[in-house]
């Protein structure tokens, strides 16, 4: 995106947990709505939040789909290399 913004934010009591609110611009700005999945990683002390974009979801779930297709059909597989 070339974006770059910075702000400070402070947990929210959401039951027993504890939520991260993100303000509209900014999920504008990653072009997420309310039914974007995010991934979150870990990168030492930082924490990464990123859409799952529909090329990304799609790449999941065709990985998905080859393996188990090749737990599936592995051996017929390897016989048609043959």
């Amino acid at each position: 995106m070339g974006c770059a913004a910075t702000m400070r934010k402070k947990l929210v009591k959401h039951g027993n947990s504890r939520a991260l609110v993100i303000d509209k611009a900014i999920l504008e700005l990653m072009r997420a709505d309310d039914d974007t999945a995010f991934d979150i990683q870990m990168r030492g002390d930082s924490l990464i939040v990123t859409p799952v974009t529909d090329e990304a979801e799609r790449a999941k779930r065709f990985e998905e789909a080859v393996r188990e297709s090749l737990e599936a059909y592995g051996d017929t597989y390897r016989r048609l290399a043959e």
